[in-house]
């Protein structure tokens, strides 16, 4: 079996996808709010 070090896995893969994730969605909730913000201001 394998000898595995604790610490020494390669996680740049992960950690991108992951900023990509909060990037998107940050952008996604910006773009929410401004659509609601817009339907209560020009809303009849």
């Amino acid at each position: 079996m394998a000898e595995h070090e604790h610490g020494t896995m390669n996680s740049d893969s992960q950690q991108k996808t992951f900023d990509g994730f909060v990037t998107f969605v940050t952008r996604a909730v910006i773009v929410i709010i401004g659509i609601l913000v817009f339907m209560a201001i020009f809303a009849r």
